[in-house]
């Protein structure tokens, strides 16, 4: 049975957000007579909102409810990738869990199944809709650690940089993911990989608690010892079973110095620096974290003139461990061949983990494809090196993420996150400017001619990789037994598919 609570209970000792004041509300108020509605948005069914639905609305709810006619609608809307242009008819900027509650009885009033925005970063664009709600907790930001419990709750609006930030001011972390301004949110709720899943596992393999604002519109907590069924749905189902807003996670101590940073070489040497990427990583300690990187050289000043815009191979390490003893460790690292570039040196944690912020900016236009992997074959490498020569933007890369260690001790039914013994997972991730949207064939099909060279090899998808495919690849992410188990999940939780717009997980027939 599941235990409900009301209001903010479960966040009330976070630290608090300001209130967004909206003068007079005159965004939300009706323009004329009640007898000639102002309409915002039309569902496929041909029902409307209309500034009235919005004004009865903002009678209970504390932050902006932003509508098209609202001054800050075009910013509002726009979402981390710039490929994505939708319109919806009302973006409600929550504040608190009584915000949340409002927004999703609204829609469940209304019959809009709402898209939930936390650091809006799903390359699919599942964090917005055309002409219906989006439920955004960008507003919600706020944190508490506990230094003697090691434990840190974050607010669902919460990007990696919160995590980092906070929790680093005590020593402390869990994994976060490769990009700071990534939210909290939807990467755990995929299951949440970065620098140091090696040593302490996934995201959500930290993962205490959360508070949900389920599709009835009611707030209830989720943990090992209260609905269980459904804190087990959350660690790896993404968003398919309501709106947390709040994320409890146990910390680790680390750093906050920490050994890290990137080797790079020319393509040439990619054929010896990828299979002593395989081999190392294979017996590598836990506090190794590696990742492989294929890509056109950047012009940037630490890379040599002659390299820029030349293809390369890369090896980005973190240790998480002590500073003397990864360099003796990740020595050999350096050794492969002589390198172009090599930044690996003591630094903040909070340092790395933004490292790759420039590289992936808000507003760009983004397309990926990924698979797991196993242990990278010579096959496997030839294919990656080869695909890698016809990379059709200087923005574009191939990351190669190493899993194991801590990862692949979870048993595999504990949480809703797959194949735990896969050795890789990686991303084909397209990237170029606005200005040439013209381009954007060409570079999907890149994406594509790569994803399909590797498909025999594949091991399934992570769920947070998955892009326009995710309709159809969200069946792969998941194992037949996770699968059954989230549908009849889904159909206790949210049996009439609310929370759709997402890599959707469809509820079990009757």
């Amino acid at each position: 049975m599941r235990t409900r609570q009301s209001g903010q209970i479960g966040v009330a000792h976070l630290t608090q957000v300001s209130r967004v004041d909206v003068p007079s509300r005159s965004h939300v108020s009706c323009a004329g007579a009640a007898t000639t509605p102002t309409y915002f948005g039309r569902h496929s069914d041909g029902m409307t909102i209309t500034k009235l639905d919005i004004d009865a609305l903002a009678a209970n709810f504390q932050g902006p409810l932003i509508t098209p006619d609202h001054p800050t609608y075009d910013s509002a809307r726009q979402i981390w990738n710039g490929q994505i242009q939708r319109r919806p008819a009302l973006i409600a900027r929550c504040t608190g869990v009584a915000d949340v509650i409002a927004a999703v009885r609204f829609g469940r009033e209304h019959d809009l199944n709402p898209a939930v925005r936390g650091g809006g970063h799903a390359v699919a664009g599942h964090a917005t809709c055309d002409d219906g709600l989006v439920i955004d907790l960008s507003l919600m930001t706020g944190s508490r650690v506990d230094p003697v419990a090691r434990t840190i709750q974050l607010q669902g609006g919460c990007h990696n940089s919160h995590l980092d930030r906070e929790s680093q001011a005590f020593g402390l972390a869990a994994t976060g993911g490769f990009v700071s301004h990534t939210g909290v949110g939807g990467l755990t709720l995929g299951g949440g990989i970065g620098h140091l899943m090696r040593k302490f596992g996934l995201s959500i393999d930290a993962l205490r608690a959360c508070d949900v604002v389920t599709a009835d519109g009611e707030l209830v907590v989720a943990s090992e010892e209260e609905n269980a069924d459904l804190f087990w749905g959350l660690r790896g189902g993404g968003g398919n079973f309501g709106v947390v807003t709040s994320f409890t996670f146990a910390l680790q101590p680390l750093g906050p110095t920490v050994l890290a940073g990137m080797v790079m070489w020319p393509m040439d040497d990619a054929p010896a620096v990828l299979r002593f990427f395989r081999d190392f990583i294979a017996d590598a300690p836990d506090e190794v974290g590696l990742m492989g990187n294929l890509r056109l050289a950047p012009p940037l000043p630490v890379v040599p003139a002659e390299l820029h815009g030349k293809p390369i191979v890369a090896v980005v390490a973190t240790y998480a461990g002590g500073v003397d003893e990864g360099q003796e460790i990740l020595r050999p690292v350096t050794a492969i061949a002589p390198a172009a570039v090599n930044t690996l040196v003591p630094k903040p944690y909070a340092v790395h983990q933004k490292a790759f912020d420039a590289a992936v900016p808000h507003g760009r236009h983004y397309y990926w494809k990924a698979h797991k992997l196993g242990p990278l074959t010579d096959e496997v490498i030839d294919i990656v090196i080869d695909q890698c020569s016809t990379i059709t933007s200087p923005l574009s890369s191939v990351p190669i993420f190493s899993l194991g260690g801590a990862i692949a001790r979870v048993p595999e039914d504990a949480t809703a996150f797959p194949y735990r013994d896969a050795a890789h997972d990686l991303n084909i991730v397209a990237s170029w400017l606005p200005e040439q949207a013209a381009d954007a064939d060409r570079h999907i099909g890149w994406v594509r001619g790569m994803f399909d060279a590797l498909e025999p090899f594949s091991r399934g998808v992570y769920v947070n990789f998955t892009s326009d495919d995710a309709a159809d690849r969200v069946r792969v992410a998941y194992s037949p037994q996770q699968w059954d188990r989230l549908t009849a999940l889904k159909a206790t939780y949210d049996p009439t598919n609310f929370f759709r717009r997402n890599a959707n997980i469809p509820p079990a027939a009757a």
